[in-house]
């Protein structure tokens, strides 16, 4: 490597080593729900996600959709890109299976969000051996600005970074529609996602304005590391949660 490399790469690491860091014990398993406020089914499976969200070593996150709205109860939280996400996991998987309540554990494997006994399976599955998320990812705030260190991986991988704006709890009364009288509580909800650039299975750095991982409807952030493409997502490679979670 040309040492005006070598000094870039220290100088880089001597900087991210002197922020304020917000590293914590790597997580195992990303849990992504796909959920509706006008589904009859979700509140068990939301109730789950919310149990999960408060465990360590999980990052759980509430995706809520918008193909439900026509039963009489537009969700409050919804996004079309949510809906458009859980679609691509479907094409991807091949099976075509798009429901509520579904889970995704590690963008790989699909589960009924209510069944926590499929859930925890689907979480423990990889070998022993190996790590659930084998990239590390530390975050830290300077400024204005949220620092993104990518470790590199072990054998050779490609994939995105994406910074995911939360929520960490909304409770909703639902008024009408199937849910019509209850109230639910959400957790790590979702609020939007942006592409903090592509990884190439080296050890990187990555950065994004603090406005763009917690703008004003949320009050934390995650970070995934995505084998594949929005389009046609693969495996969760790492994770790192923000303040908070």
């Amino acid at each position: 490597m040309p040492p005006g490399r070598l000094r870039l790469l220290a100088a880089l690491a001597s900087a991210f080593s002197a922020m304020p860091s917000l590293a914590g014990e790597p997580p195992k398993a990303v849990v992504e729900l796909f959920t509706s406020q006008g589904c009859s089914s979700c509140p068990p499976a939301d109730r789950v996600v919310y149990d999960l969200s408060k465990e360590p070593g999980i990052v759980a996150l509430s995706f809520p959709v918008d193909y439900w709205d026509y039963l009489g109860w537009k969700d409050t939280l919804a996004s079309p890109a949510f809906s458009a996400r859980q679609r691509a996991y479907a094409e991807a998987r091949g099976d075509r299976q798009v429901f509520t309540p579904q889970v995704i554990v590690n963008g790989k494997t699909s589960c009924v969000g209510s069944d926590r006994a499929q859930i925890g399976r689907a979480m423990t599955r990889a070998p022993a051996a190996r790590q659930s998320l084998p990239v590390r990812i530390d975050l830290a705030e300077k400024g204005e600005t949220l620092a993104i260190e990518v470790g590199r991986a072990e054998p050779p991988a490609s994939g995105e970074v994406w910074v995911l704006p939360v929520l960490k709890e909304r409770e909703v009364a639902i008024g009408r529609g199937e849910n019509r009288g209850r109230s639910v509580t959400y957790a790590n909800v979702v609020r939007g996602m942006t592409r903090a650039g592509f990884w190439s299975g080296a050890q990187a750095h990555f950065e994004v304005p603090l406005t763009k991982a917690r703008p004003a409807d949320a009050d934390s952030y995650v970070v995934i590391l995505q084998a594949g493409e929005q389009e046609k997502p693969g495996p969760i490679l790492g994770a790192a949660k923000g303040p908070g979670l």
